[in-house]
């Protein structure tokens, strides 16, 4: 399988995915960490997305067998917040600085909840230089950040099915709280 291409510019507001075509076979949690793995080892790609100092950049990617993919920018300071994709398997890895995921090690409804108490022990911290990644079932909820107070960081991102929601999180100490369900219109 050849690497991907750009598909889009990197303003996150052209960077809008089009609707994928239906594969035969879902790709698995092991194909979508080997793309993004390779994907990342292309230092011409990763070097041509342009950074901004303000906010993170991205592109979309053609990923395998239908997968959504993405090469992110994050300045200094910058995160996702607390965070799911839902139904969606997936993967990331970072291609250049580096990354912590803050995730939970446990099980949480997929609905009807807002306020969720959180037991202790649930808490892992992963620091991801580059090269290094992970793949992460559905319902995953972490966090992103580039904890850097002076270098970007890059990754890259694949996700199958492609994302059919993020729901996003608050935390305090041990309680969780939904927040938001975003859906790919309100990121397109």
């Amino acid at each position: 399988m050849s690497l991907p291409s750009l598909s889009s510019s990197p303003s996150p507001a052209s960077a809008a995915p089009s609707a994928p075509s239906a594969p035969t076979v879902a790709p698995t949690q092991a194909e979508l960490l080997d793309f993004v793995r390779r994907v990342a080892a292309d230092a011409e790609l990763v070097a041509s997305l342009p950074l901004d100092p303000e906010g993170r950049t991205w592109v979309r990617l053609a990923g395998p067998g239908g997968s959504e993919a993405w090469l992110i920018g994050w300045p200094p300071g910058t995160g996702t917040g607390w965070h799911d994709h839902a139904e969606s398997v997936g993967a990331f890895v970072t291609a250049a600085g580096e990354l912590k995921e803050n995730a939970l090690a446990a099980r949480l409804p997929t609905d009807g909840w807002k306020t969720l108490e959180l037991s202790d022990g649930v808490d892992r911290e992963r620091r991801l230089t580059a090269g290094q990644g992970r793949a992460f079932g559905r319902h995953h909820v972490h966090e992103v950040l580039n904890e850097s107070s002076d270098r970007h960081a890059v990754s890259v991102h694949a996700y199958y099915p492609p994302l059919p929601q993020i729901r996003r999180y608050s935390r305090s100490g041990q309680t969780l709280r939904l927040e938001q369900v975003e859906r790919p219109g309100d990121w397109q």
